[in-house]
């Protein structure tokens, strides 16, 4: 494995969303090689260890105002899944849901931790339910907009069938260059209370990759066609074994995760669950009120780790 370290100051030194931000466009300082794909790895600040999983379609950069509110509490860990970011891949690197459950298992251990608690979003919740499946190092999780087991959200099922056809990803792909479907419901227009987040470093890190790297749109698409009601499934089982307790962190106006149905999963979760609601914010409740989901993920972290003070 390359050196993991990356650079951290000191917990008397406040990291700002400028450093954070500049750090990510930046080449990534270290990476952690798990065989298929040398996954890019950024750490920031000192103290307990918590592990951040991204979604579809983003990568680490996504919870760049995220971790300033943390870093002089927490060792904050964020990994470029295969196929994201500026991760390096091989072409039969799996890139799937349960491919990036096994992937970052091996992370985790090639990092060596011993105990640690885990932040995600999107289908990076789904990922890092099924990494705390039966891992005790895991202290707890905190969970931002996410898959419901018994829930097929109607746009994702149709891009996961486009996809499949021959030619799809790259119409899809093609249909993501138009700033007026971008900015619709089929596009990005869903994920957001404030459409005007679209641009800027969001368009930046996250969409020009998509229509201007074939190669990143090739990847970025492999993902979505291995979506299946089958697999996601697979969440209630992670719950009932997970022993870890979990907070869910929710966008009140998400519409692909209603914020009912993830109400009703609460029971589910076997170390026990709380959720709290974001208002005026979507399925990128993170990145609308990154301050508020940093607050609600500190309170708990702090909780988990009765030892760290933020």
């Amino acid at each position: 494995m390359e050196s993991i370290t990356a650079s951290s100051p000191s917990r008397t030194t406040p990291i700002s969303l400028a450093d954070v931000t500049a750090a990510f466009h930046a080449p990534p300082p270290a990476y952690v090689d798990v065989g298929h794909s040398r996954l890019a790895h950024w750490k920031f600040g000192r103290g307990p260890d918590v592990v951040f999983v991204h979604g579809w379609p983003l990568h680490s950069a996504t919870f760049r105002a995220i971790v300033p509110h943390l870093a002089s509490s927490y060792t904050c860990h964020l990994l470029d899944l295969p196929g994201a970011g500026r991760t390096e891949s091989d072409d039969d690197a799996p890139i799937d849901l349960l491919g990036h459950v096994r992937t970052l298992r091996h992370a985790i251990d090639r990092l060596g931790l011993d105990r640690y608690a885990l932040v995600a979003h999107d289908s990076g919740g789904f990922i890092a339910r099924g990494v705390a499946a039966d891992d005790r190092r895991v202290t707890g999780l905190v969970l931002g907009n996410t898959e419901i087991p018994g829930h097929n959200p109607w746009l994702v099922v149709m891009y996961a069938l486009l996809v499949r056809m021959p030619g799809g990803g790259t119409l899809l792909s093609d249909l993501m260059k138009s700033r007026s479907i971008r900015r619709s419901f089929l596009g990005f227009g869903g994920c957001f209370h404030d459409r005007a987040l679209l641009d800027g470093d969001f368009h930046r890190f996250f969409v020009e990759p998509l229509v201007s790297s074939p190669l990143r749109s090739r990847q970025t698409m492999k993902l979505l066609s291995s979506v299946s009601a089958r697999a996601l499934e697979s969440l209630r089982d992670y719950h009932a074994r997970m022993k870890a307790p979990a907070r869910l962190v929710w966008g009140v106006g998400d519409p692909f995760f209603p914020l009912e149905k993830a109400r009703r999963m609460l029971p589910q979760f076997g170390g026990g669950a709380d959720l709290v609601v974001l208002e005026k914010s979507k399925l990128f409740a993170h990145e609308e009120r990154p301050e508020e989901f940093a607050a609600h993920a500190s309170e708990f972290l702090r909780r988990v780790f009765p030892s760290t003070r933020a």
